[in-house]
């Protein structure tokens, strides 16, 4: 819509475009889609004009009910220096530098304003939260714009369809990796004060709602994205207390930290605690930093880290005491089925020995009642039995799939650039973002994981960085990497990446409502129907155009699928009575 006075344009578009204030939009207007009950569905209005127009009003009207919400937020610009490595492939929208499309904005509700700047093309993000009890039908969203005065400039209406249907519960396993003491440094609190603990709750509740039911849950203070020999703010969880002489010490275990963290999280919707990696990362050498009062004085120190080996008896008797004592609390806690250990993250060939030995002693002592994961590659590791659930990196999964490996999760994470594969860097079509879901699916993968929901350090956690300026961890990762999130006045702020993200992890979730009601192989012939070459992590069909199409056929054959259950329903029920109306023998 153009409004002559001003020329204020506006233009429906789906989720998937990214609106580059430096370019002119290519994409056609967008302006109708379906979505399932229990579903978050987004779209976007993007506007332009030709004159410096400040405080432009938004406001929303929607046919839906108003247990329907509907949240408008405003797509914002981040810089990026490193877009990308050297050797990219070519599945882009561009490779230089400069402001991206990224943070979502919240605008007041009633009162949000956007601004217009000269010939820039800019949008408006709406997210319409679809309720579990939501009328199935055809619903009109209009977004307005208008002048502080109060005079029209423009609007978008989008026509949302909603199928009779509800998105099942998530199956997929999904992990983000949650720093606690990146929300400290951020907001510049004390560690596990009452202050903390209440941005972390905030922080928790995003994270469930944006799709993750996996949390990363730091015992001791993860050995995570380290220099060698040096540490991340200590974010111990649990209490330890050392006695005894050198070489017969004796340790005993405070819960209550732990106990609290799993309060909060269980309270937020969390199904699944991975605990954090119980030596350290890239070959499994020592042990993660551990502070304990000694012998009651009352001071905390530090009683293992970089100088400790991991297979030297100190540390293997402190896991000898400390895991039963942990399987104790896990049970108490009714988390049996809840709870996942980590030994190392990201080891190769180079440290297979030294990570068997961490297998073999946390194995010994779980007595294998938990699964043990890890981000890994080499098949070796999976073949010789020292992890139960392999975490493999998108780029060598084939192998895996190739061998039916059982308990198969998969990543992604800087790496995962030169092959198609997906990934989430800023400068990556969404859509390249989006078809992990549709993968996931296919190849029955358990589990998903990646690194940063809120990594707000530079590489090796050197020092703190302002997300709003370093998106690339100081040159390090291309941007959209390191994080999925940015730290707001009072709480998170959603990116297009981690919305577009929540869509795949729908996505399979409506693939699997379909297989439930048909088929797993109708659901795959209809993935790939017109296709060359069957879905893999590498192989799929490039653009917005075929994922749009693909979830509009999967809503449809779901619709067809509930009406037709529905009318089959209602003719057993007719045979019903009229079976018992002639065995109370009257006429039919």
């Amino acid at each position: 819509m153009v409004n002559q006075k001003v020329k204020f344009e506006t233009r429906c578009l789906h989720s998937l475009v990214k609106v580059f204030a430096d370019e002119e939009l290519q994409e056609a207007a967008y302006v109708s889609g379906t979505a399932l009950r229990g579903e978050y569905y987004s779209f976007q209005v993007a506007y332009r004009t030709a004159l410096y127009m400040k405080n432009i009003r938004v406001s929303v009207k929607s046919g839906l009910a108003a247990d329907s919400e509907v949240t408008v937020k405003s797509v914002g610009l981040a810089p990026s220096e490193l877009p990308n490595y050297n050797d990219p492939d070519d599945y882009l929208l561009r490779t230089t530098p400069g402001l991206y499309p990224d943070p979502l904005y919240p605008l007041e509700a009633g009162n949000g304003v956007v601004h217009a700047l000269p010939n820039q093309w800019r949008s408006v993000w709406v997210t319409v939260q679809v309720a579990d009890e939501a009328a199935s039908g055809v619903y009109p969203v209009e977004i307005d714009f208008a002048e502080e005065s109060g005079e029209a400039l423009g609007s978008g209406v989008f026509q949302l369809e909603i199928i009779g249907a509800e998105l099942p519960e998530q199956q997929l396993v999904h992990t983000e990796w949650f720093y606690l003491d990146c929300l400290a440094s951020c907001y510049k609190l004390e560690t596990f004060s009452e202050a903390h603990w209440a941005i972390i709750e905030k922080y928790v509740a995003h994270y469930v709602k944006s799709g993750m039911n996996m949390i990363l849950t730091p015992l001791f203070s993860p050995p995570l994205e380290l220099d060698y020999g040096k540490y991340r703010p200590t974010v111990q969880l649990v209490g330890v207390k050392q006695s005894g002489k050198t070489g017969d010490e004796t340790y005993s275990f405070d819960f209550t930290l732990l106990k609290r963290w799993v309060e909060v999280c269980l309270r937020n919707g969390v199904k699944h605690f991975e605990f954090s990696h119980l030596f350290t990362q890239w070959g499994a050498k020592h042990a993660p930093k551990i502070f304990a009062e000694v012998d009651g004085d009352g001071t905390q120190r530090q009683i293992f880290g970089w100088e400790t080996d991991a297979e030297g008896e100190a540390y293997r008797e402190f896991l000898t005491q400390f895991i039963p004592q942990l399987v104790q609390f896990i049970k108490a806690h009714g988390l049996e089925r809840s709870c996942y250990f980590h030994l190392s993250d990201e080891p190769g060939a180079w440290c297979l020995d030294s990570y068997k030995s961490a297998s073999d002693t946390v194995r010994s002592l779980l007595k294998d009642e938990f699964p043990i994961i890890d981000a890994l590659s080499e098949y070796d590791f999976y073949k010789r039995g020292l992890l139960t659930h392999p975490v493999v990196s998108t780029e060598h999964i084939h192998t895996y799939i190739e061998n039916d490996a059982d308990n198969l999760w998969a990543y992604y994470c800087c790496c995962e650039y030169k092959n198609h594969e997906s990934n989430r860097f800023f400068n990556m079509p969404s859509a390249r973002n989006r078809i992990i879901g549709v993968q996931l699916y296919k190849y029955d993968i358990q589990g998903f994981l990646h690194w940063g929901y809120n990594h707000w350090y530079s590489q090796r956690s050197r020092r703190e960085i302002n997300p709003y300026q370093v998106t690339d961890a100081d040159m390090a990762f291309p941007s959209g990497d390191a994080f999925l999130v940015y730290p707001g006045e009072d709480g998170p702020i959603d990116s297009i990446r981690l919305v577009v993200l929540r869509e795949a992890l729908q996505d399979a979730r409506a693939l699997r409502l379909l297989e439930s009601l048909t088929s797993k192989q109708e659901v795959l012939a209809l993935l790939e129907e017109g296709l060359s070459e069957p879905i893999t992590f590498r192989q799929y069909e490039r653009g917005s155009a075929w994922m749009l199409e693909m979830r509009e056929r999967v809503n449809r054959r779901i619709a067809e699928c509930v009406r037709g259950g529905q009318e089959q329903g209602h003719e057993q029920e007719q045979k019903q009575e009229r079976d018992n109306m002639h065995g109370r023998g009257l006429p039919c």
